[in-house]
């Protein structure tokens, strides 16, 4: 089972089925997937079949994820993890969302932080990439504020609603990771 994670003002824990609803509406906002360039879902069902599928990466170490709760929990406001876990390599790719009345307030800075710390040292990651849309400036701040360097850019490589976009690459070694002594709020 998936260790809880704390921040100073989150709970970080396992998703459980009755994540479903959460999860549905905020992948179901077009706004809120504007820069993932995926579609929008259009059931529960599939917000729960995505819990699933997190729930067996984490059984079988290709992937940790992690509902965020504001303190005190009163529900899930987004998640944050680490999948495409890649055991040979020792790296993942992380992946976050937050629901809009949260966005702004550093929220997702703490969710990241006590991510990555659980990457580099529970799950011994050597590395961890974020693959972002170069006009999501406010994920990239959040990527560099983090530590994240960019390692590449790939042009018209990615195929979404007729046409070519651009990905950007971002990487963080464990070596970079400055947050690694930050005491761990309860």
């Amino acid at each position: 089972m998936l260790d809880e994670l704390h921040s100073a003002r989150l709970l970080l824990r396992p998703f459980g089925m009755d994540d479903a609803e959460a999860l549905f509406r905020l992948r179901s906002d077009p706004d809120q997937m504007y820069y993932l360039d995926r579609e929008p879902m259009r059931t529960a069902g599939e917000a729960a079949e995505m819990i699933a599928k997190m729930q067996d990466d984490g059984l079988n170490g290709t992937g940790y994820n992690w509902a965020l709760e504001e303190k005190p929990c009163s529900g899930m406001i987004g998640y944050a993890g680490i999948w495409r876990i890649d055991q040979k390599n020792s790296r993942g790719e992380i992946g976050y969302m937050l629901g809009k009345t949260y966005q702004g307030k550093g929220l997702m800075t703490e969710a990241l932080v006590s991510v990555l710390r659980f990457g580099f040292t529970k799950a011994g990651l050597h590395s961890v990439e974020a693959n972002v849309n170069p006009g999501n400036d406010r994920s990239i701040r959040l990527l560099e504020r983090c530590g994240f360097v960019r390692e590449a850019y790939f042009r018209e490589n990615y195929y979404f609603e007729g046409k070519f976009l651009d990905t950007a690459v971002y990487s963080l070694l464990s070596a970079d990771f400055r947050y690694q002594d930050l005491p761990v709020s309860a």
